[in-house]
């Protein structure tokens, strides 16, 4: 059982000739083979600014040239820069990668590989992290992958989450009594007295002006100067 790795420099000076559409890698991207599976175009994929924190990603494809279908059981980071998280484009069940296939990690719709917390990462960019592919038959799969930020092309095929905005100041308490806007403050006062005829200081409701006859037997008595006096018998 053999691996092939290539480097920064093999995979520049392929990308000078004929070999870089016979392998189908971009140039500058890690790749590996062992027996029937190969991984290329494998990427660690951070926050754009280092010493950022929030989630990072790893994005990669995986050809499958046997007969049989494989699961990938696990990518990790050795050393100690981070745990990740396979899910299956569907959102369920392991990632496999069926035989004569290939499935990619990583961008819309895809499986995915994501780091929760990638701050240690982003101090790595520019630079190269092991990681290792774990097949359910071929087994391990190791490389060193190329650690980049979440910008220009990478973004799409980066961590889904960004750091959040900072919140909002929240106001130092609720409005009462004193910092209610003085209009609001009457249309309360009026909604707060139940009862209040339509009229101005206490006029019946059935009068509109207040100042009409008083045939009707004006209780109040108020309203207009016929209004105060006792209508004669």
């Amino acid at each position: 059982m053999t691996a092939v790795a290539l480097s920064l420099t093999a995979l520049t000076a392929c990308g000078a000739g004929n070999n870089a559409q016979t392998l189908g890698v971009k140039p500058d991207n890690a790749a590996a083979t062992v027996d029937s599976i190969s991984i290329q175009n494998v990427t660690v994929i951070t926050q754009p600014k280092a010493g950022e924190s929030g989630p990072a990603a790893v994005s990669a494809t995986v050809f499958n040239k046997g007969q049989d279908d494989q699961t990938l059981d696990s990518i990790t980071l050795p050393d100690g820069a981070g745990t990740v998280k396979l899910t299956a484009a569907d959102g369920s069940g392991k990632i496999t990668v069926p035989a004569l296939g290939s499935v990619i990690i990583g961008g819309k719709g895809n499986a995915s590989g994501a780091i929760d917390n990638g701050e240690a990462l982003t101090k790595k960019i520019g630079g190269v992290q092991d990681v290792v592919f774990k097949l359910s038959k071929t087994g391990d799969v190791k490389l060193e992958a190329f650690v980049v930020p979440a910008t220009a092309e990478y973004a799409k095929f980066g961590p889904s989450g960004q750091p959040p905005a900072p919140a909002a100041p929240k106001p130092s308490g609720e409005p009462g009594s004193e910092g209610q806007d003085p209009a609001k403050k009457d249309e309360q006062k009026t909604q707060d007295q139940p009862g209040q005829p339509d009229g101005q200081d206490g006029a019946p409701a059935g009068n509109e002006n207040g100042t009409g006859d008083n045939q009707g037997g004006n209780e109040n008595g108020t309203g207009s100067e016929q209004g105060s006096e006792t209508p004669a018998g």
